[in-house]
């Protein structure tokens, strides 16, 4: 899903008038106890993390019960322990979400002074800070609502409590002033080709941004009520085949090791070594994890466990896939008659 035609009219009626249509706003607001995540069951070791995904036939992000290796809602609800769409949510409706919630492409958890936020995007310009559990609404703004000219990809919250978007067809990273309020639509703008990933480096102080080609840090100055964006380093991506572009997809940090970086291409999955500027692919597993088309990978460092998420075919969409991979102990999980894109473990950072 790197770059998409615009398909507005076609898309917008099969969405719209599915199964996503009837989604209560009242799934915002599902929580779960506060208890130790594990079993050894099926071979799941004890203290697995809820996994967060981006659920695209039914335009959810769903957070689920790490226990059970088949996740089907439909039969048993108890699977799914949060959730969240802003269809029919009066919280998000100046957004647009019928025309700009369609293909939620991005869903990662984040902590800001002493509160829990899922960070989500979707193809059609939506874009949210949304709390964790009550699916109140941070910030959010749509980009371009109801096509995908901009494509808002990936999202990160900032110390400060702005936002960072990467609009991968957009070609551009926008540093939004989200810290002034859940409407603020100030914002810092720079250039970026295909830009699909954001992480926030605390240690570095630099925004680092993903794109077809490079990873890229920026500085990050100005104030929280008008922030800045200066390019400050560039490295080119691993060439999988010659002639092509590298096709930067996901950018997430290694947990447990802040030196590095997971960066996913169109060929392949590395680990970024910011000391030493170097791609390297020396980490436990990489003869499996590495593969085309890695749309999300992670790790948990606790168990050890590697997740990430490939497109599988015969699905509505060809980036779709109902599996979850689980590498190291080798396994997965699958959502029954899913559309599933990005998947991450349920780490709040």
């Amino acid at each position: 899903m790197s770059v998409m035609p615009s398909r507005r009219a076609v898309l917008l009626g099969a969405a719209g008038a599915g199964a996503a249509a009837a989604l209560p706003a009242a799934w915002a607001s599902t929580a779960w106890p506060s208890t130790a995540w594990a079993s050894a069951a099926d071979g799941i070791p004890a203290g697995t993390p809820p996994v967060l995904l981006t659920e695209q036939a039914t335009r959810r992000v769903l957070v689920l019960d790490p226990r059970r290796r088949t996740w089907d809602p439909a039969v048993d609800p108890s699977v799914v322990k949060w959730q969240f769409s802003p269809l029919g949510d009066r919280r998000y409706a100046d957004l647009s979400p019928d025309v700009s919630w369609v293909y939620p492409s991005e869903a990662k958890v984040r902590r800001l002074r002493g509160r829990t936020y899922v960070l989500t995007t979707a193809s059609f310009g939506f874009v949210a800070v949304v709390e964790h559990p009550t699916g109140r609404r941070y910030w959010g703004t749509a980009i371009g609502p109801g096509d995908d000219l901009f494509n808002p990809h990936s999202a990160e919250l900032l110390p400060d409590g702005n936002v960072a978007v990467a609009c991968s067809t957009g070609a551009r990273v926008r540093l939004y002033a989200a810290s002034r309020g859940p409407r603020a639509t100030r914002y810092a703008e720079a250039e970026l080709k295909g830009a699909h990933g954001l992480h926030w480096d605390g240690a570095r102080k630099v925004l680092w941004a993903l794109g077809d080609d490079e990873l890229v840090t920026y500085a990050v100055g100005g104030t929280a009520a008008r922030p800045t964006l200066a390019r400050r380093s560039a490295v080119g991506l691993p060439v999988g085949t010659p002639g092509r572009t590298p096709g930067g997809h996901d950018l997430f940090p290694v947990a447990g090791r802040p030196g590095r970086l997971w960066v996913t291409t169109n060929a392949a999955v590395f680990q970024y070594e910011k000391r030493g500027g170097a791609f390297v692919q020396d980490f436990a597993g990489h003869e499996v994890i590495s593969r085309k088309s890695v749309k999300a990978v992670g790790n948990d460092p606790r168990t050890g466990q590697v997740l990430s998420t490939v497109p599988e075919g015969g699905l509505g969409e060809t980036w779709w896939t109902t599996t979850v991979s689980v590498h190291r102990p080798a396994g997965a999980y699958k959502l029954v008659n899913g559309g599933i894109y990005k998947a991450r473990w349920w780490l709040p950072a």
